[in-house]
């Protein structure tokens, strides 16, 4: 097929290595235009515009894609068929039915769950046991267009969102193509998708890191793997903040303890009271050092029960 690939980050670069690996001639790379980086402030191109260079495929980059001379650029290239994942822009009507296959969206979640901009984290700090991908004819909606084909990935015990991340996009990158050759060859049923059993996976930012030591410990661990390696789970501590990477349930609260306190200093860790359970501390971060495990904190940085951990920062 001729396809007009549509993406931005690295979650859709290996979609269009598949396409291209599969034999579709990808005619044109969409993506957000390139921003400044750095102190430098240096132009970095997106992930999918040095993915497409590679290749020698055509980029274009505009910064309203619904404007009436990016649709008719589009048109130019009189493509079978659009794939669209994780692109980060709304696409207008004239866009979804220009093809004769229309858009064709890869979602990283097993829709109608986990509508929304961040799907990924959102199901590792929900507790969900499995998670997947889901491609989609596009329509109007956010997300809400009849699904094609879906496939599963069980979560790990100790999943994170970037290991997630990764999983989803390889799993993505087949199903995509799959996709595909099933609506060439005509044997795809698309199923519209009904109501969404779970709320819009809204966007990630800086403050949903802020870990509020009154809830459970189970529901704070969730948020330090959903939200690793970004944006972080993170703490006040000595008036600076602690970003908290790994930890682990560990028992019943302390009697009299108050949340945010650390109840008791092991050779590995240390235990914080929260408002259901206690929490163990395995690895962090403080400012101007690496991520280190916590022992290795500890040696360095002595901590005794009864300090206070806290979300005012």
């Amino acid at each position: 097929m001729r396809v007009i690939f549509m993406g931005t980050p690295d979650f859709s670069v290996g979609t269009l290595e598949a396409l291209v690996k599969a034999g579709h001639e990808v005619v044109l790379a969409v993506t957000q235009p390139d921003k400044p980086k750095g102190r430098g402030g240096k132009m970095q191109f997106t992930p999918v515009k040095e993915k497409a260079q590679e290749y020698g495929i055509p980029v274009y980059q505009p910064r309203r894609i619904r404007e009436p001379e990016c649709v008719e650029e589009l048109r130019r290239y009189q493509a079978d068929v659009m794939v669209v994942i994780a692109f980060g822009q709304i696409l207008p009507k004239e866009i979804l039915e220009m093809t004769p296959y229309g858009c064709i969206n890869v979602h990283a979640s097993l829709l109608p769950k986990y509508r929304g901009a961040a799907p990924i984290q959102w199901a590792v700090i929900r507790g969900e046991q499995m998670s997947g991908v889901t491609t989609m004819q596009m329509d109007e909606g956010l997300d809400t267009g009849d699904m094609l084909l879906k496939t599963e990935i069980i979560l790990d015990e100790k999943e994170t969102g970037g290991s997630l991340h990764d999983k989803l996009a390889k799993a993505g990158a087949k199903l995509c193509v799959e996709t595909l050759e099933g609506l060439r060859q005509g044997n795809i049923q698309p199923v519209p998708q009904g109501e969404s059993p779970t709320e819009y996976a809204r966007m990630l930012d800086k403050k949903l890191g802020n870990i509020d030591w009154s809830k459970s410990a189970a529901e704070i661990e969730r948020l330090i793997r959903g939200l690793n390696p970004w944006p972080s789970a993170y703490t006040g501590w000595n008036g600076k903040v602690m970003k908290i990477w790994e930890a682990q349930v560990c028992g019943d609260s302390e009697n009299g303890a108050a949340p945010g306190t650390i109840v008791r200093v092991e050779k590995d860790g240390f235990l914080v009271q929260t408002g259901d359970g206690v929490l163990k501390v395995c690895a962090l971060q403080i400012p101007g050092k690496k991520r280190m495990e916590a022992d290795a904190f500890l040696r360095g940085y002595p901590m005794e029960a009864g300090m206070i951990l806290s979300a005012d920062i």
